[in-house]
């Protein structure tokens, strides 16, 4: 009966969200808002011999060899004085729920001086308020430890995304990644609406291969092919008009900026952001005595990630457990999905226990993921236990969602979890 009955609460809360979601004001379509421009990183840049740093915060689109490397390019020939070098730090299939925790790690511990953040995509379905809280706590978390680093919110698009731009509208992830620029008077570029431009006119080819042949190339004589997928560019059609859309913003962006100085940061736009947001090595929880560390040195499958989890961790046998207690109000576990991954039983306090695969549609190989703990939690004591579920999800089954099949049987066998850190809004309790 209690189960029904927070099941049914989660669906009501659920639809109230979304009601509020689809009422969000859509922001109009312009291509650049420089505000307050890029002060510290274009005084810097023009110095001769400046050591400088462009960080790339984003997921798969930013993670293309796009428009990253090819913006990168533009900055180092038209600054040709300066030794201008890149921070990768893109994941695909990750928002800015995971950006905010991977801050520090992947971004601000290397010392940027221009941040560009690229969530509008991966935060399609997010809610408005969600984005405020994840968007602002990258901000504030940047200013605080790095004043005097710059930053530009830029915006992708999707054909599944694009419907408001025709209509000369942002879409929903952008308009509300718009209210926090224009709190702290942050530049914004939206590389795709020259994309929505060509789409309305008919001209644009969403989804298809480069052509090859001299017959291909003549089927698609008037079109402009943007992507293989309708989501990740070609790096030779679609992110030529993103980087285009960069270079663009830049004049604007130059006439707005004034004195250099370092970043002040007043009032929060949205008192619940995660400005407090950390990564803890998973193995300040307490964990069973069958989790191994990975030898992330030496060990062929730990290398791959190594520059992004510093303690991960596996674990394969039912019963085993990760335990710990925080006192916050959102937490989750930042581990790797992969074939030969199980499920698990999460139970937070009393709640009852829920079962968790790790393992999706897209595990035909291994990558990172975040498994929510809970939250909008009230800001007091939680107890959280992860156990190992005995039996495998059904794999084949979920691999047939995306049209994927089991190839070797043992290459999909286990029930394995790989947990690297602690993703807390908030701190851990004994």
């Amino acid at each position: 009966m209690r189960l029904l009955a927070l099941t049914l609460f989660s669906l009501v809360s659920l639809s109230a969200a979304l009601m509020a979601a689809e009422d969000f004001p859509l922001a109009p379509a312009q291509e650049c808002r420089p505000r307050n421009g890029l002060p510290n990183f274009l005084a810097k840049v023009k110095q001769p011999g400046a050591e400088v740093k462009i960080a790339y915060l984003g997921g798969s689109i930013t993670a293309q060899e796009g428009w990253r490397p090819k913006t990168l390019a533009h900055f180092q020939t038209t600054y040709p004085q300066a030794k201008i070098d890149q921070i990768h730090a893109a994941i695909g299939g990750t928002g800015s729920d995971l950006g905010v925790f991977r801050l520090k790690q992947d971004v601000l511990d290397q010392k940027p001086d221009l941040m560009f953040v690229e969530f509008a995509v991966n935060d399609g379905g997010a809610a408005p308020e969600q984005i405020f809280r994840c968007m602002e706590g990258i901000v504030r978390q940047t200013w605080k430890a790095l004043p005097e680093c710059d930053i530009c919110f830029v915006y992708t698009v999707t054909e599944a995304l694009v419907a408001p731009l025709k209509e000369g509208k942002f879409q929903r992830s952008a308009s509300a990644m718009e209210k926090i620029a224009e709190h702290y008077g942050i530049p914004t570029i939206h590389m795709g609406l020259e994309v929505a431009k060509l789409a309305k006119e008919g001209t644009l080819v969403w989804k298809a291969p480069l052509p090859k042949t001299d017959e291909e190339k003549k089927a698609m004589v008037g079109k402009f092919i943007f992507a293989p997928d309708s989501v990740h560019p070609h790096p030779e059609t679609g992110h030529e008009l993103y980087l285009a859309a960069i270079v663009r913003s830049l004049d604007p962006i130059q006439q707005a900026t004034k004195t250099p100085a370092p970043h002040v940061l007043d009032a929060p736009f949205i008192a619940t952001n995660y400005e407090q947001a950390k990564m803890l090595p998973i193995s300040a929880a307490k964990l069973s005595s069958g989790f191994a560390k990975m030898d992330l040195a030496n060990d062929p499958f730990g290398k791959r990630w190594a520059s992004r989890m510093k303690d991960l961790h596996k674990a394969g046998k039912a019963g085993d457990t990760i335990t710990f207690k925080f006192k916050g109000t959102r937490c989750a576990i930042y581990d790797l999905v992969g074939p030969d991954c199980g499920q698990v039983i999460v139970t937070l306090d009393d709640q009852p226990a829920r079962i968790v695969p790790r393992f999706d549609a897209y595990c035909t190989y291994h990558r990172l993921n975040t498994l929510l703990i809970g939250s909008d939690l009230s800001d007091t004591v939680h107890t959280v236990k992860i156990e190992i579920h005995p039996d495998q999800p059904d794999k084949a089954k979920i691999l047939e969602k995306n049209n994927n099949k089991i190839d070797k049987p043992e290459r999909f066998d286990g029930t394995n979890i790989y947990p690297g850190a602690i993703l807390l809004v908030g701190e851990l309790v004994e």
